[in-house]
């Protein structure tokens, strides 16, 4: 009984693990497109810089949501 309690719980941890950081992905990147979008309507000019800039951010923001799911995956086959 312990043990399927403890089961359990651990898929709604695994749940809520992959929910969060799905949200803080998916915010992450919604501020850097807005910042890179503001830049680039500024000054034009600096385009190619603020687009290298860009990705390097997504890929960090990303990275969360992807520590986010081998978390889930860790507590769903423990």
């Amino acid at each position: 009984m312990a043990v399927e309690q403890a089961l359990d719980l651990a898929k709604l941890g695994a749940g809520i693990a992959i929910g969060f950081g799905a949200i803080g992905g998916g915010l992450g990147l919604g501020i850097a497109t807005k910042g890179v979008l503001d830049a680039i309507a500024r000054q034009p000019e600096i385009k190619d810089e603020a687009f290298k800039n860009f990705i390097l951010g997504a890929g960090l923001a990303e990275a969360t949501a992807i520590y986010a799911l081998l978390v889930a995956l860790l507590l769903i086959f423990q």
